[in-house]
């Protein structure tokens, strides 16, 4: 036999039809989200994920604050043709230390995911200059002032504190040394690169915004981050998932 449910009734009375919407949703939400603290591989563990050096975290931080995510997204989807754009689709394990992670909604300029090491420095001070010089059809605006901008080293320690409270594995050396480990990526042939390097596998010290300045500037900070994005997986060691976690 049928039941039969008057809706109409629910429809007309304000408060129930809000306590029957807010059902509705949690109901949904609890099934959605539920299953993911079950599941062990949601975010993959890929042992090559290391955090933002104080450099590329402050470079990160302008990316946010200039909007760059609002055109550029830093998602690749596991289509076809994004794919063969931009290359091996994200992971989840690449935003692991994002806090929030810059996905984005929209692209009018090209996706970012991958753009370390696919433009020389010199290639991201013109664009960041002269975006038209360098993409003819570009409509975004020129960001020369970073380049004149001193990169603000004080709150770099905090910033890597409250990192750390969030769960990015900062330890305290990294913390005390925070201003200095932002100089020395920013420089050329640093004294302290190797202990850099040490401590953040893979970062790269060298004079990013070319002012040959001994302090960096806020384009230094961008190109870093900028230089280091999708850079961090070896995609060929990743499809051997054993020897790779």
């Amino acid at each position: 036999m049928a039941i039969r449910f008057d809706h109409g009734k629910l429809e007309r009375n304000v408060f129930w039809l809000a306590v029957a919407s807010v059902l509705v949703i949690a109901v949904g939400g609890l099934i959605e989200v539920a299953p993911l603290f079950y599941i062990s591989n949601t975010i993959e563990k890929v042992g090559s994920i290391r955090p933002y050096t104080p450099l590329e975290l402050a470079g990160r931080d302008i990316y946010v604050r200039e909007g760059c995510y609002l055109c550029h997204s830093q998602m690749i989807r596991p289509l076809r043709d994004e794919v063969e754009r931009y290359g091996h689709y994200s992971l989840a394990a690449e935003s692991m230390y994002d806090h929030p992670f810059q996905w984005g909604s929209k692209r009018i300029g090209p996706d970012l995911a991958r753009v370390g090491g696919k433009y020389s420095d010199d290639w991201h001070r013109q664009h960041l200059k002269d975006p038209r010089s360098v993409v003819p059809d570009s409509i975004m605006p020129s960001y020369s002032f970073l380049f004149a901008t001193p990169l603000d080293l004080r709150p770099l320690p905090a910033k890597l504190r409250v990192q750390k409270l969030l769960g990015t594995p900062y330890t305290d050396e990294d913390v005390a040394k925070a201003r200095q480990d932002a100089v020395t990526q920013a420089t050329d042939n640093a004294d302290g690169a190797d202990d850099l390097a040490k401590r953040y596998p893979r970062a790269v010290s060298r004079d990013y915004s070319g002012a040959g300045s001994p302090t960096p500037t806020e384009a230094d900070a961008l190109i870093a981050y900028l230089q280091m994005l999708g850079t961090q997986v070896d995609f060929k060691a990743y499809k051997d998932q054993a020897n790779y976690r």
